[in-house]
């Protein structure tokens, strides 16, 4: 399976050239946008904001602007710059607007006529030259940085919801005459049977793998007591994912990244299969009870399981905007999405995972909390508006993390917990004096006396690993299968 495509209505328009476009043919026409408000009956304000690429028009005013300015529809959306200086403003307008202009701290430039061509070549030359150089600087993973935030930029113009996949899973647990409730270790190895591969448990298999397929003779090799990380009946489905979505070898890191997110996909929409998952939501919002301990304890899975799968649900059947994070005990984040404006912290690239949040969010305070036992619900106040949001902790072989799910205010009546009494209020990531600079009192006293012997991530510095398949042996992965072919 190929990355979905947006097309038609989900695609989304290129505003800032769209703005530049009329304003370029308006001002050929001679016409203010007084003169051009009138003719379309929109407000001159309006308009104003559609040029500078802050407004979306609806098609009938698309079609108003280029009866109009005397265009088609079609050449008033055509990809290019009616000029080579439309082509800079824009160019300029967009790395304005970017992460990596974000990042730099540095004021914006005002775009206008009155700003000289020679200055405005100068700009964009200049920015061009920035982002180069920070190419070169960049960490050896960059490759997979920029794939990671390419998927979740595809992931969140979807709401992070995949029909296609939700269909396959649907036939496939049809077929094997599954009902109701948590999907069994029987039901699973019924599934693999019924798409033509066997099992074998095996206590050997190569260290860089939870899983490997032989294709040939169509037998899926698992191991047991490797790692408590691991659900064995999610290895397997996953692995059979590659299989029913028709994965070949991957061409480059950002396509194996994407496979590994479809299977992953089509694994949890077989755990947790979309009609009854989405019954017990429904039911639970109903009762304004949604809790995510609740899907977890219903078809038994595990708690991060659970909130990847709401993230999957909770837009498209409830109507409801979220956010997840996974986050280390160091504050790191290592997994995270979004489609309801919360700003989490990026890179130059747009990047999220690496980053440190904020210490006073619900994914940071958790850690505090003594009570483990239950979800620990937050109300947070931050520049985006305000969130609230459930989490927990769970023990991982590489340290402790916190898992969250979060929703902006207006949709937390729906959820178990809302009357939490806790409350925090962030700047970050944009004011560093949330949390990102020590207090001046600690400051003057520590300053220039404190020096922490750091621990080292050498994984930050490490090279991509090569091959199809990145961080694995083939080699060994062939010897595996020829011993037990």
């Amino acid at each position: 399976m190929r990355a979905p495509e947006l097309t038609g209505d989900d695609a989304a328009l290129d505003l800032i050239a769209l703005g530049r476009r009329v304003r370029h043919l308006r001002k050929k026409q001679g016409m203010t946008l007084d003169d051009l408000g009138e003719a379309v009956g929109t407000a001159p304000s309006q308009l104003s904001l559609l040029e500078n690429g802050r407004r979306e028009p609806k098609l009938s005013q698309l079609h108003q602007l280029a009866r109009v300015l005397g265009v088609s529809t079609e050449d008033l959306l055509g990809a290019e710059p009616p000029s080579k200086r439309a082509a800079l403003e824009i160019e300029l307008e967009k790395t304005q607007r970017g992460p990596l202009y974000a990042a730099l701290g540095l004021p914006t430039v005002r775009i206008s006529n009155r700003l000289p061509m020679d200055v405005l070549e100068s700009l964009v030359a200049l920015q061009r030259e920035v982002a180069r150089r920070l190419e070169e600087q960049a960490a050896t993973p960059e490759e997979a940085r920029r794939a990671n935030t390419e998927l979740r930029e595809e992931m969140r113009a979807r709401n992070n919801y995949y029909p296609e996949i939700e269909a396959q899973a649907a036939e496939l647990l049809e077929s094997v005459g599954y009902s109701s409730g948590p999907l069994g270790h029987h039901i699973a190895a019924r599934i693999a049977e019924h798409l033509g591969f066997s099992i074998r448990f095996v206590p050997n298999l190569p260290n860089s793998t939870r899983s490997v397929t032989d294709r040939k003779n169509r037998i899926i090799y698992l191991t047991q007591g490797r790692s408590r990380d691991w659900d064995a009946r999610s290895v397997l489905l996953q692995a059979l994912g590659h299989h029913v979505l028709g994965h070949t070898e991957p061409r480059d890191y950002s396509e194996f990244l994407s496979q590994r997110v479809y299977t992953n996909y089509f694994a949890a929409a077989l755990l947790m299969p979309e009609r009854t998952a989405v019954e017990h939501l429904t039911e639970a919002k109903g009762a304004k009870q949604l809790a995510i301990e609740d899907l977890r304890d219903a078809f038994a899975v595990s708690y991060e399981s659970a909130a990847h799968r709401f993230t999957n649900l909770a837009t498209e059947h409830l109507g409801i905007t979220c956010h997840f994070q996974k986050v280390h005990e160091s504050g790191i984040i290592h997994k995270a999405y979004e489609n309801d404006g919360v700003s989490f912290p990026t890179d130059h690239t747009g990047a999220i995972e690496g980053q440190t949040v904020c210490r006073r969010w619900t994914s940071r305070e958790v850690f505090e909390v003594e009570d483990k036992f239950r979800s620990f619900n937050q109300y947070t106040d931050t520049p985006a508006g305000t969130y609230w949001c459930t989490a927990r902790t769970e023990g991982h072989s590489s340290g402790m993390y916190s898992l969250s799910i979060g929703v902006p205010f207006e949709h937390a009546k729906w959820f178990r917990g809302k009357d939490t009494q806790a409350r925090s209020s962030s700047g970050c990531p944009d004011d560093p004096s949330c949390c990102r600079t020590p207090p001046p009192e600690l400051a003057e006293l520590w300053a220039g006396a404190a020096w922490p012997a750091t621990r080292a991530n050498t994984h930050l510095l490490a090279a991509m690993p090569q091959g199809a398949f990145p961080g694995v042996d083939t080699t060994e992965v062939y010897q595996f299968l020829q011993r037990h072919s």
